[in-house]
């Protein structure tokens, strides 16, 4: 995905950019459908070059009008081609209704399908559904979709898997896993996170050739994090530097039998570059996590004042690694909002918070789906449902940042300004990964990024060394593997 776009968009400013291109800019929808089809045409050649027989199945609107194409292109080149319809067809008009007329006139019928088997094909075209989805997937549509997922042959979905929301990633019932897909005019910001990256495949990205003064009419609806935002936010230090020039992170955590929580955000922190880091945690643990990772500082905090006396040394704090939800931990959160020092509050600290709420503008929140729905009094279903209105929703009501993570981690600025991270493999859900993600944002914050910056600085460096550690397999990743590959990520010359 690194040669993608970094402006997402909601699908009614996809059609937004469609009807500003073809009425103020002249280009008539027939051409861009004749484009697009001819795109997915030449990604299907130059991915599957071997392929004898296409099979494209279409729907009745402009997402099977560029079926048609690609089907009258396939045709033309000498493949064999089994183009199959759902639907009315006398719901087809416009230049869809255009492309099919050619299509036929081509000598490849359209055959209208009987709900059997799809036959057999090298390839498939997903061409059923476009971005006008906005229910349930049902009927002999949902019967289509389910007949493409069991043909156990590469699929190319046209602009988007059918089934899928464009802008929530959510999947109407059911939706098509795509092997690839190819996506036109702006990316879906759907496309990206929830469901999205399960049935998306191999994105790829055609703009149709729209004039770039097209897309100064739509403003973004968020934003991709991309390598080289990071490495812009991620300077070369002075060769004067010093530790003091690069903060002082407290950890706050690591309650009885969690321990390891808060050395793994304690480490995360050093390794991304904080000038010194202490961890407060139950006394019995200082020692040992001393001996296990020397230059942490460790202090065994029992009172308040414990705690204040760690607190008053550090320039920024992170609490609820290895918390829990005893007095002791209540004690500790206490002291950190008293403290008023910029903070990262994830883990067993959220769910405090979810109990008590406030608001505050100097923190970083970092639930996952189930912490999230606590703090909102909701589901984690209706989370996933819509996450960029969640992650809205959580910023509106806490303040700060929010980072709701799961696939495509979503950053949330006080701005309202949205980001996507859409690094990062399933070998991450497993323990201590969140841990290593709120190291990875405090110690950024030491160094003087702001919220938002360290927020989205953080989730992509954590993810791409998390791909870089699962080099070897996503399955037994561990969150001490991801440790091992911060530095790089946050070495950008060096990388």
């Amino acid at each position: 995905m690194n040669h993608l776009p970094v402006n997402l968009y909601r699908a009614a400013q996809i059609r937004a950019l469609d009807r500003i291109a073809i009425a103020d800019f002249k280009l008539p929808g027939a051409t861009l459908m004749e484009r697009a089809g001819a795109a997915c045409f030449a990604h299907l050649t130059t991915h599957w070059p071997a392929a004898r027989s296409v099979g494209v199945l279409c729907g009745v609107g402009n997402n099977a009008g560029d079926g048609f194409v690609i089907a009258r292109l396939a045709h033309a080149a000498g493949l064999r081609v089994c183009a199959l319809q759902v639907g009315e067809r006398d719901k087809i008009h416009g230049d869809a209704l255009t492309a099919l007329q050619r299509l036929e006139a081509a000598g490849a019928p359209l055959v209208a399908w009987d709900e059997k088997a799809l036959p057999p094909c090298d390839v498939w075209i997903d061409a059923l559904l476009g971005t006008g989805l906005n229910g349930e997937v049902t009927g002999t549509w949902r019967a289509a979709i389910t007949a493409l997922n069991a043909s156990a042959r590469p699929i190319l979905a046209v602009d988007l898997p059918s089934g899928l929301d464009a802008d929530t990633g959510h999947v109407w019932g059911d939706a098509v896993r795509a092997t690839a897909t190819l996506t036109f005019i702006g990316l879906k910001q759907g496309l990206f996170t929830g469901a999205g990256p399960d049935h998306v495949g191999a994105l790829s990205f055609n703009d149709l050739e729209i004039p770039a003064a097209v897309y100064t009419r739509e403003l973004p609806s968020a934003t991709r994090i991309s390598g080289a935002w990071v490495r812009s936010r991620l300077p070369q230090r002075m060769r004067s530097a010093h530790k003091g020039a690069f903060g002082h992170v407290a950890i706050l955590g690591g309650n009885h039998g969690m321990s390891g929580a808060a050395r793994l955000a304690g480490e995360a922190a050093a390794r991304v570059g904080a000038g010194l880091v202490s961890v407060a945690t139950r006394p019995e643990h200082a020692a040992l996590l001393s001996t296990a990772r020397p230059e942490l500082m460790c202090h065994g905090v029992t009172t308040a004042a414990d705690v204040r006396r760690v607190l008053a040394r550090a320039t920024v704090a992170a609490i609820g690694p290895g918390l829990g939800q005893s007095a002791w931990a209540r004690a500790l959160f206490g002291q950190i909002l008293d403290a008023e020092l910029p903070c990262v509050i994830d883990a067993d600290a959220l769910n405090l918070l979810a109990a008590e709420p406030e608001r505050c503008e100097h923190w970083v929140l970092t639930p996952h789906p189930g912490e999230a729905a606590r703090l909102l009094s909701s589901t984690v279903a209706q989370v996933q449902r819509d996450r960029f209105a969640a992650a809205r929703a959580l910023q509106k009501k806490y303040g700060g940042v929010v980072v709701l993570k799961g696939a495509g981690t979503l950053v949330v600025a006080p701005d309202s300004a949205v980001y996507v991270c859409d690094a990062g493999n399933p070998g991450m859900a497993s323990g201590g990964m969140g841990d290593v993600l709120t190291g990875v944002i405090v110690g950024l914050l030491a160094q003087g990024l702001s919220l938002t910056d360290a927020a989205c600085v953080g989730v992509h460096v954590h993810a791409v060394a998390a791909d870089r550690a699962a080099r070897d397999g996503e399955r037994g990743l561990l969150a001490s593997d991801v440790l091992a590959q911060l530095r790089t990520g946050v070495n950008p010359v060096m990388s």
